[in-house]
């Protein structure tokens, strides 16, 4: 390959690896519908479950207060009660009692003791508060005594003044250990339910992804949805996607028979056209040509035939070189269309040969009518090809005016016939329409692109076959 057809193929190329392939479908980007039902879910029940917790607490707190309050002004009137009432060799009994079995001591209270009040937060203010309310103004609640800490409350007997001594933790609120345990119970189960509800919003819809992508795939018989299912709604877009289903596999089947009930139709016309011009036309070369014209159509007729039949290509390896030249063939020695190539001998494609034929054909064609050089009035083609990797690159370029950037992606486009630059707008539109889906059909990609030193340029990805 020589210098110039290098950089024919170097002009743009990036084209060919990023163009999407025609017939596929974008990768999905983004969360998934399960896991952001979930999260959302799961969101939502944790806020409620935080916010019950809270609820919970508040609400308790004046109640445990309060109960607190008053176990521990029953302990101080019955050790004050059994105190009064015991002889002094029954109060000591009663008092080793009481520190040994219920964990509550009694002391006398020296004017000299030291004491931190029981004030360190709400709950316990509340609680001596309570308890002056109960025991009388001179009650003193501490929660440490000569630096010795626990539950001290402070009383009067006959004058005399005693403390009593007992554990903080059998009044105390509910530790945050116990919180922490009732919140991570919380959590797992509203998890767990959280992933139930989204598996089971999401089941329906991914069923309905399986089936769209099977109907995509022409499966029409395997994708029918449940048209029974409890919910409605669900109910509803079943029997729907069913009955659309239903609609394309029965276009689908029309479609194939019209393809092949015209192709049918078509050749026995042919074969008398071809036995008329192979008796009545004297020259032998435009014999030749008409008839090979005709063998042409015949064999893209044989194309319909097999494009009507599922599972219908089988892709086959082909000579690049020989199916350009017969797409080159029928255009003779026009003086108004000029084609350089530069195509290694050895390139074979992985595809059909007819179809290969009529991708040419038409670029060819589309290039004659729209890329004449505007001041020679000639149409100049160079067409190129290199292997890279496991592709063979192909490029068809012209030096015309090119196109309106805003207009490439519709080129391809069925009945779009270009804009007013590439002047003689005659035609169906359907040549690059055609083009595009014979290249997809056989695993390749077609793009076009202006050329930077002018024209248009066609750009064919197709796979390489040994």
């Amino acid at each position: 390959m020589n210098k110039d057809s290098r950089v024919l193929l170097d002009t743009h190329p990036a084209v060919l690896e990023t163009a999407p392939a025609p017939l596929a479908l974008r990768p999905g980007r983004g969360v998934s519908l399960f896991w952001r039902t979930f999260l959302l879910l799961s969101m939502l029940l944790l806020a409620s479950t935080v916010a019950w917790l809270q609820t919970f607490r508040a609400l308790e707190f004046e109640p445990r207060a309060l109960l607190s309050a008053q176990q521990l002004a029953t302990l101080v009137n019955l050790s004050r009660a059994a105190l009064v009432h015991s002889d002094s060799i029954a109060r000591v009994s009663l008092l080793k009692t009481l520190a040994d079995e219920e964990r509550v001591r009694i002391a006398p209270r020296e004017p000299d003791d030291s004491y931190q009040l029981y004030d360190a937060d709400a709950f316990s203010r509340s609680i001596s508060e309570k308890l002056h309310a109960r025991l009388g103004p001179d009650t003193v609640v501490a929660r440490t005594v000569n630096d010795i800490p626990g539950l001290w409350v402070g009383f009067s007997i006959d004058g005399d003044s005693y403390w009593l001594q007992t554990d903080p933790s059998r009044i105390g609120p509910v530790g945050g250990a116990t919180w922490l345990i009732w919140l991570g119970t919380a959590v797992l189960f509203s998890l767990a339910g959280a992933a139930l509800i989204a598996g089971l919003i999401n089941r329906p819809l991914k069923k309905l992804s399986l089936a769209t992508a099977r109907v995509r795939e022409g499966d029409f018989q395997s994708s029918q949805l449940n048209e029974s299912v409890a919910t409605s709604e669900i109910r509803e877009v079943n029997v729907g996607f069913n009955r659309m289903a239903q609609s394309l596999s029965k276009i689908e089947q029309d479609r194939a028979l019209m393809l092949a009930g015209i192709s049918h139709d078509l050749r026995t016309p042919l074969s008398r056209l071809r036995l008329e011009t192979e008796m009545s036309v004297a020259d032998p070369q435009a014999r030749e040509h008409m008839v090979a014209d005709i063998a042409q159509v015949n064999a893209i007729i044989d194309k319909f035939l097999d494009y009507a039949r599922p599972d219908h290509f089988e892709p086959q390896c082909v000579n690049l070189n020989q199916v350009i030249d017969a797409a080159l063939a029928p255009l003779g020695n026009d003086p108004t269309l000029q084609v350089s190539t530069s195509i290694p001998a050895s390139t074979r494609v992985a595809g059909d040969a007819v179809e290969l034929q009529r991708v040419f054909a038409n670029l060819l064609e589309n290039a004659q009518r729209y890329g004449k050089n505007p001041i020679s009035g000639i149409a100049q083609v160079e067409i190129a090809a290199q292997t890279k990797d496991n592709w063979v690159l192909i490029k068809l370029r012209d030096h015309g005016q090119g196109v309106s950037p805003d207009l490439l992606e519709r080129l391809t486009q069925p009945f779009f016939r270009g804009n007013a630059a590439r002047t003689e707008a005659s035609g169906t539109g359907l040549g690059l329409a055609i083009v595009e889906r014979a290249v997809a059909r056989m695993g390749g990609r077609f793009a076009l692109a202006n050329s930077s030193t002018g024209g248009l340029a066609a750009h064919i990805k197709l796979r390489k076959s040994s």
